[in-house]
């Protein structure tokens, strides 16, 4: 009987065992080509050998010190790099351990920015439905998934959610991408007027959807008119990039194809390429700016932040990702994914959406094409899909609530940038296999 607390108490995972490149093998021999780099975190594959020998070197050199009495050359030299990549303002990062850690430290320097600045009564943050931002109590409270923040209700602190910017769905037949923004965009005016006046903190948003909503893509224009709500009423726009930033959609920071500088950003995943727990919040200058002529520190501190062995890793992923030209490759090998992901899965019957930038796809899965309705939920097609894909010798990142939370179903996938044409194709092709095995006793 196993001893660890696994996610699901009545089945037992495989035991992973080895892995290189874009595929892990179990204790039996068993081959898993990773289309998901596990949950949009592999950006580099496995065993990457430049990554290992960075991380060996830091271990020899200095495993940890606590941040209370030390900084290191390894956790100043990676701020500089995530800086010098950072929109136009940005002056520090904040080094953590993870994602959920990267937005619950987003949220407290949100709300201490403005206690500093003499605005204490500024308590409210607004956000998405059917958004994912962590599963700690904060990050889960601005979270915008029905389904995972029902058990915890009366824990969470008050949030207000906004509708998502879904076009698949939410777009009127008369409305053009910019006219839906813009609708999008007098929502959140609406959400932040209904507020006690200058009570709203920040609007908190994934880049581009995630987890739960299967890469759901910002419509163009969309998050500048959400940047001039913002400014219009001094509230603060944090935006979420740990699943896709740090060249997920071809750019290091999403926020840059979408031509907006937000005031704070968090990433992960891609950081460390899952070679270290790593993540960060990348500040604007007026951010730091306020605490430092005000307390001078910022109140929150966890015992692994800037661990010397995960910002080596993190500092290594990056330098391979820029030396080997791969955000150049995210780009380029995303527009021939997304023709392979046409052409397995563009006609199928219960493919209603096909969705995404660079190395970063979903594709929702409905019932019926012309009405977009989605599949009974009791037939849990998420995990019929992920069953036959690993059958297959494929890794995917299904989920289920697509639609609200509780309806709905995609499948997410975010191979490694390394991963090669005729990998992709065949991601492409297992994965239209496994679609076509799940959905056939259910159509």
């Amino acid at each position: 009987m196993s001893h660890v607390f696994h996610r699901h108490l009545h089945q037992q995972p495989p035991v992973a065992a080895s892995a290189r490149g874009v595929e892990i093998r179990d204790v039996h021999g068993r081959r898993y080509l990773d289309a998901s780099g596990g949950a949009a975190v592999s950006s580099l594959g496995h065993g990457h050998p430049d990554v290992l020998a960075a991380m060996h070197a830091q271990i020899d050199k200095l495993a940890y010190a606590h941040t209370s009495f030390f900084t290191t050359e390894v956790a100043e030299a990676l701020a500089e790099a995530l800086v010098r990549g950072a929109p136009e303002g940005t002056s520090h990062a904040y080094l953590v351990s993870g994602g959920s850690e990267a937005v619950e430290a987003a949220l407290k320097m949100a709300r201490q920015y403005f206690v500093e600045i003499g605005q204490p009564q500024r308590r409210h943050f607004i956000a998405r439905r059917q958004s994912y931002h962590g599963n700690t109590l904060g990050a889960l409270a601005v979270g915008g998934n029905a389904w995972r923040r029902a058990p915890f209700a009366p824990l969470l602190i008050q949030a207000s959610h906004v509708s998502p910017c879904y076009a698949y769905r939410d777009q009127g037949e008369d409305e053009s991408f910019e006219q839906y923004g813009l609708r999008l965009a007098r929502e959140l005016e609406e959400a932040i007027q209904a507020q006690e006046p200058q009570s709203v903190i920040a609007f908190v948003a994934e880049t581009v959807g995630g987890a739960t909503a299967g890469v759901l893509m910002p419509t163009p224009g969309y998050f500048k008119a959400v940047r001039e709500v913002c400014d219009r009423h001094g509230v603060l726009l944090i935006l979420d990039e740990v699943m896709c930033g740090m060249g997920r959609t071809g750019a290091l920071y999403a926020c840059e194809q979408e031509g907006v500088v937000p005031d704070l950003i968090t990433v992960a995943k891609g950081l460390g390429g899952g070679y270290q727990p790593v993540g960060a919040v990348l500040a604007q200058k007026h951010i730091v700016d306020a605490m430092s002529r005000g307390s001078g520190f910022f109140q929150h501190g966890h015992t692994y932040l800037g661990h010397p062995v995960a910002c080596a890793a993190a500092l290594a992923v990056q330098h391979v990702i820029q030396r080997d030209g791969l955000l150049e490759k995210v780009s380029s090998d995303g527009l021939f994914l997304q023709r392979m992901l046409s052409l397995s899965l563009g006609a199928h019957r219960h493919v209603g959406d096909i969705r995404g930038r660079g190395f970063f796809w979903g594709i929702e899965l409905v019932a019926d094409r012309a009405s977009k309705t989605a599949f009974d939920p009791a037939l849990k097609l998420h995990a019929r899909i992920k069953a036959e894909a690993m059958q297959r010798g494929l890794l995917c990142y299904p989920a289920g609530g697509t639609v609200d939370g509780l309806a709905g179903d995609h499948v997410l996938l975010a191979p490694p940038f390394v991963a090669s044409r005729n990998e992709l194709v065949t991601m492409a092709g297992r994965l239209a296999e496994a679609i076509d095995a799940a959905t056939a006793p259910i159509s």
